[in-house]
């Protein structure tokens, strides 16, 4: 059944407030999007381009996420030629730009080798700096005239309104209110979806709910198939083998349950640093003033025990740049001290934003200069230091921590491993998925002979590229009919972790910009809408929805 939708029908609910500096606080619109991120973007430029009117509602410092937060380094697979659409633009407009001699500021464009290298017919570049990045966003942005509200964010005592199953306006932290007849939840955290009423889940479920085989409780396959194990005989007690000494920082004194078991941790989270080598833009490492260097025993016991490199992924971005990650068993990620972010009040979350900084500032200094790390690694380290022209006011320091996963709605449909291995294919296909099953570790614990090992690294390929399901962005019409959620989607712990790519939240962010803009012209809901007529936009503006199989592949079944 059709809801008839009249924008000032839904907003004469809410009646303005009487005085004019009230009124003033009030944005009226058709399209709100709540989330500056890569996928925030995307989906406020598409809303334009079909003609309505939108908000886009930025509650961080810069536009672009992640993607212009220091993710330089795209997590793209072998088959990248899924990414289509605007996000095939913005990584084209990223190649426009290094094609100018302009660009290149602080090396010749001859002498820099991406790490992703592009093909001789590719028009795509997949290696950029950060601000790159959010310069191409903010012209987006501009030049489609989107209203943006900067630096606002949701006010998480009674930032929704509602009239039924319908999201009428939401309210910021600043008193201003934001009225629309469509909404698109674009943040990593989830906070408006979860404040009007949609269910989600936060960490791990257990093998049997979904029949999966990697989700839960992981101390297995992170032993099988990854290299983000540390050495073993790590003694996990600040006097070695001395259980009555106590455990070192960071390790989880919780014993470890059955694999596959369900629980509430989260993959870790980590700034993504984008470093350099080049002496005349380069911010030395600092010792951070509260620093502590038990924090890093579990680092010095595993020099000793046999690491012999820096504990990083470095890879080169332009200009002598580099996007740092997360690699070996102690590296960039904070493992296990996330587990209350999603869920968390601002202050909270400000909090342990804060402790990841000191974490990885603490790191960065002791690897260039602690006396217990081998002189080699000091050695290696000395050339580098954080980009002065990067994140200029936080000195050189990304102001967005990697929330690699956080709230995951319970949507209409729910993508789980199944899919993303072929087994069932979604209906009604949005996007396609292509990355590694990926999840960083979730925890630190005490094995039986009193080590300490990492726990929840899974890392499994898939086979191809797999397609997401309109039902996986939608809520169920019980709880909500006028939202769209394309980045805290529906999926399983273990689904996500291939989803969560921010080619993929861009491409999805499209879509659900398409949907929302043809809710409006149907007058329905998002979960009525009619799928032939998004097919069908989808493929004129570019999107693969699909991926050509080989005839002697046996049919998955479509669910």
């Amino acid at each position: 059944m059709r809801i008839a939708v009249s924008l000032l029908a839904l907003l004469s609910l809410f009646p303005p407030p009487a005085s004019a500096a009230a009124e003033a606080a009030v944005v009226t619109t058709e399209i709100c999007v709540y989330g500056g991120t890569a996928a925030g973007v995307i989906a406020a430029v598409q809303a334009v381009r079909m003609g309505r009117k939108v908000v886009l509602v930025n509650p961080d410092v810069r536009l672009g996420g992640m993607t212009s937060g220091g993710l330089g380094q795209t997590d793209v697979s072998k088959k990248r030629s899924i990414v289509a659409g605007l996000a095939r633009q913005f990584y084209e407009d990223i190649a426009a730009w290094y094609r100018q001699d302009s660009a290149w500021t602080q090396q010749r464009r001859g002498d820099y080798v991406p790490t992703i290298i592009v093909e001789p017919n590719e028009t795509a570049w997949w290696n950029f700096e950060p601000h790159v990045a959010e310069m191409i966003f903010e012209r987006y942005v501009r030049e489609k005239g989107v209203t943006l509200l900067r630096r606002e964010r949701l006010d998480l005592s009674h930032g929704v309104e509602k009239a039924g199953a319908r999201i009428v306006a939401i309210r910021l932290e600043s008193g201003r209110v934001v009225r629309a007849a469509f909404f698109i939840d674009a943040s990593y955290e989830g906070d408006l979806l979860a404040k009007a009423g949609v269910g989600y889940r936060v960490g791990r479920e257990a093998n049997t709910g979904f029949g999966e085989t990697i989700n839960g409780v992981q101390p297995s396959p992170a032993e099988r198939t990854s290299n983000h194990q540390l050495p073993p005989g790590i003694s996990a007690y600040v006097r070695p083998g001395d259980r009555a000494s106590g455990l070192l920082p960071g390790i989880d004194p919780s014993p470890l349950e059955k694999e596959g078991t369900g629980d509430h941790r989260v993959q870790a989270y980590a700034f993504r640093l984008c470093l350099t080598d080049a002496p005349g833009n380069r911010v030395p490492f600092r010792r951070p003033a509260d620093y502590d260097e038990r924090d890093f025993e579990i680092l010095f016991r595993a020099f000793a025990a046999g690491l012999d490199r820096i504990p990083w992924i470095n890879s080169a971005m332009p200009n002598r740049k580099t996007d740092i990650n997360n690699s070996g068993g102690i590296s960039m990620n904070f493992i296990g001290q996330n587990h209350a972010y999603p869920d968390a009040d601002y202050a909270t979350r400000d909090r342990i934003r804060t402790e990841h900084r000191r974490y990885q500032e603490g790191l960065m200094w002791t690897l260039a200069n602690h006396p217990r790390v081998p002189e080699s690694i000091r050695a290696a380290m000395a050339p580098w230091g954080l980009a002065a022209d990067e994140f200029k006011e936080n000195g050189g320091w990304p102001e967005a921590l990697y929330l690699r996963e956080a709230r995951r709605m319970r949507g209409a449909g729910v993508m789980t491993e199944h899919h993303c291995v072929g087994r069932v294919v979604a209906c009604d296909a949005v996007a396609l998925g292509a990355y590694t099953m990926d999840s960083h570790n979730t925890r630190r614990y005490v094995d039986a002979s009193g080590h300490v090992r990492n726990e929840g690294n899974v890392q499994i390929r898939i086979p191809e590229p797999y397609p997401i399901g309109y039902d996986a962005i939608t809520p169920r019409a019980d709880e909500c009919e006028n939202l769209i959620v394309p980045v805290c989607l529906s999926a399983t712990h273990t689904a996500y972790c291939s989803i969560r790519m921010e080619p993929v939240f861009m491409m999805l962010g499209q879509s659900a910009a398409t949907a929302a803009a043809q809710a409006w012209e149907q007058k329905t809901s998002v979960q009525q809408i009619d799928r032939a007529k998004l097919r069908d936009r989808l493929l004129a503006d570019r999107q693969l929805i699909a991926w050509p199989r080989a005839t002697n592949d046996p049919a998955p079944k479509a669910k």
